[in-house]
């Protein structure tokens, strides 16, 4: 789009559609209006849009860009709306004519009757949208209200340019690649840069739940959602299970909604199997189910999947992930877009590339835990809120104790490394223990690791300071609560549904969550925090509630999370790997890092004193991305 009327080429949408192909492998379509072919005096504003496309819903009739009545508006469109049928009978009697079957269509009559703001709160979906409203020379981009979809931009000189991800919006090389420090200063710590933050300077993700009007070169975000956790309902535990089972078996119905063949991934964990176990009591027939493992038996969950496969007779598939899979990683840098250092993005890429092999759609098992507090930092987090309000003359023995009996411990998942990671923070302010618990570099060790120039860059900015944000919303609520909610806003749209989407966009296969409906999470946090939580057992609620349909194993499961043997590998097979690309002249000479603690680091790692695994990958994954982004190494 360009405020100043300026020629769109068409050359140029199509290339960056083109590197989009993956995310949309059965069609292509584009407009460009008078202004953008270049015609005088055809209107202030050129507008282009390029689009690509998985047909999942009206496959035969749903080409996009979609185009309302009178043509004054255009729409392309990523996602699902799930409640389209729902809202299709509304909008006929409002005098609407629909032309196709999709449920993108619902979005532009929405818009014609009701506004931008008006629309998305009627939606129930996943989605990133650019719709073009010709006769208000207005563009509005839109992500749905959790992040499910992806959305960056750049604005430059009265010129937008916008994309699903961020290889395709560099296709334009008017947009200078330039690194971001602040944007790196907090991946070191949080493994991915948070939104609106890029790792370029100048362009931005348009953050979950907001919308972007962009008119006469000028932008306006604005905000159409909120996760609120009060008031509490007063509800028994009996009834709160009653309605989980419901709404949960609700969200799974409504994303059955395809056209093509679709599955479920499989972990063996109580989220996913209770996905499972609702898509069989939906009654579609035998579901398919896909599941991934490791040939370290620590890492492997493979047996509690098939539990679960077994009880529901699924037609059921495995993968197991070794050390080659990391063939894989120029892949996913280049489909990231930016240093992601999230390393199950391995096994959950190849999970999806075997997935697609079977159906085109699966379901899945995120938000659970950010929902029904299924993180151990939840409990932690409360814990931590009692023993702050301690006296200080009686935290300090429990501190000191808990330090002596928690060293640095070897493996971070053991029980002592939990411990120490609990007496490190427990004292701070609810911000900085989070940090420190979801977090890998601390300030000080950025300080050490990074370049004087570089700290010159990023000098005032401090991580926890995000989350701090974030904390300043829930300052009333339980400590559980709270850090569900920053785990809500922060974690999952930064991290794991970027690595969903990423992981099965890149394979042509769409994911789609319902523990994430906008409904069943906003029932989910007013529950009680102590119906959640109960004692230091995490997601009591939830296993309460699908305890009747999951066997008596998944439900005694402890939590594993989706691990990666990082530090085994870098002590083994990966080592070499490990070597050449932090410690060789390319990566030296950038200067961005002082190479004496970078040797410090791997010796540290590889002597076993300390496992530095996922703070070495991350490292790594800046490296590769530098290698193939930036020719000159900035």
């Amino acid at each position: 789009m360009d405020s100043r009327g300026r020629p769109v080429e068409q050359a140029l949408l199509r290339a960056m559609a083109d590197k989009l192909s993956h995310r949309g492998p059965d069609d292509d379509g584009f407009y460009r209006n008078a202004a953008a072919e270049g015609e005088a005096g055809a209107g202030r504003t050129s507008a282009g849009l390029a689009f690509r496309r998985l047909s999942i819903i009206d496959v035969a009739g749903g080409h996009q860009p979609l185009v309302n009545e009178d043509g004054s508006c255009q729409l392309i469109f990523n996602g699902e709306i799930y409640n389209y049928l729902e809202l299709r009978p509304r909008l006929e009697e409002l005098g609407h004519r629909f032309r196709t079957n999709s449920d993108a269509e619902t979005i532009l009559h929405l818009y014609e009757s009701y506004g931008s703001r008006g629309m998305l709160e009627r939606l129930r979906g996943m989605f990133a949208f650019a719709l073009w409203d010709s006769q208000r020379e207005t563009l509005l981009l839109a992500r749905d209200r959790v992040g499910k979809k992806p959305l960056v931009y750049h604005l430059e000189d009265g010129r937008l340019s916008f994309a699903s991800e961020l290889a395709s919006l560099l296709v334009d090389r008017r947009i200078e690649r330039r690194v971001d420090w602040t944007a790196v200063y907090h991946y070191l710590t949080f493994m991915c840069v948070p939104f609106p933050l890029t790792a370029f300077q100048g362009v931005k993700k348009l953050p979950p739940a907001h919308f972007l009007e962009f008119r006469e070169g000028q932008i306006e975000l604005g905000c159409y959602w909120e996760l609120r956790y009060g008031p509490k309902l007063k509800l028994s535990r009996e009834e709160a299970c009653e309605a989980i089972r419901e709404k949960l078996l609700e969200s799974v119905r409504l994303r059955l909604m395809s056209e093509v063949p679709l599955g479920a991934f499989l972990s063996g964990g109580i989220d996913s199997s209770a996905v499972v176990a609702a898509m069989s009591r939906a009654g579609t027939g035998k579901v398919k189910t896909f599941s991934i493992g490791f040939t370290e038996k620590k890492f492997n969950e493979l047996p509690h999947a098939r539990l679960v496969a077994q009880a529901y007779g699924t037609e059921h598939q495995e993968f197991i992930v070794e050390p080659k899979a990391l063939e894989v990683l120029p892949v996913l840098v280049e489909h990231y877009g930016e240093p992601f250092a999230d390393s199950s993005a391995i096994p959950t890429y190849y999970l999806a590339r075997m997935t697609r092999q079977h159906v085109t759609v699966a379901l899945n098992g995120d938000g659970g835990d950010e929902s029904f507090t299924g993180y151990r930092r939840h409990y932690a987090n409360r814990m931590a809120d009692r023993f702050h309000a301690f006296p200080g003359m009686l935290r300090r023995p429990v501190h000191q104790a808990l330090k002596a009996f928690s060293p640095r411990a070897y493996e971070r998942t053991s029980l002592a490394a939990g411990l120490a990671r609990f007496a490190d923070a427990a004292s701070l302010p609810r911000a900085e223990r989070f940090a420190r618990w979801m977090g890998f570099f601390t300030g000080e060790e950025k300080r050490a690791l990074l370049s004087p120039e570089v700290l010159r860059e990023v000098e005032g900015h401090d991580s926890p300071e995000l989350l701090a944000r974030l904390f300043a919303q829930a300052e009333r609520l339980d400590g559980s609560d709270a850090a569900a909610l920053v785990d809500a806003l922060f974690y999952l749209p930064n991290d794991l549904l970027v690595k969903m989407d990423i992981a099965t966009m890149a394979n042509s296969l769409e994911g789609r969550s319902p523990f994430l409906d906008h409904e069943l999470m906003e029932f989910a946090a007013r529950l009680p925090a102590d119906y959640k939580l109960r004692g230091n057992r995490l997601k009591a609620i939830l296993k309460q509630s699908v305890a009747p349909w999951l066997p008596q194993e998944t439900l005694r499961k402890p939590k594993w999370g989706f691990a990666v043997p990082i530090g085994h590998w870098f002590r083994g097979e990966l080592r070499q790997f490990l070597q050449d690309h932090l410690l060789d002249r390319t990566a030296v000479n950038r200067g961005f890092f002082r190479h004496l603690e970078i040797e410090r680091l791997i010796k540290t790692h590889l002597e076993g004193r300390r496992d530095l695994g996922h703070h070495l990958w991350i490292l790594l994954m800046f490296e590769l991305w530098q290698r193939a982004f930036f020719n000159n190494g900035r």
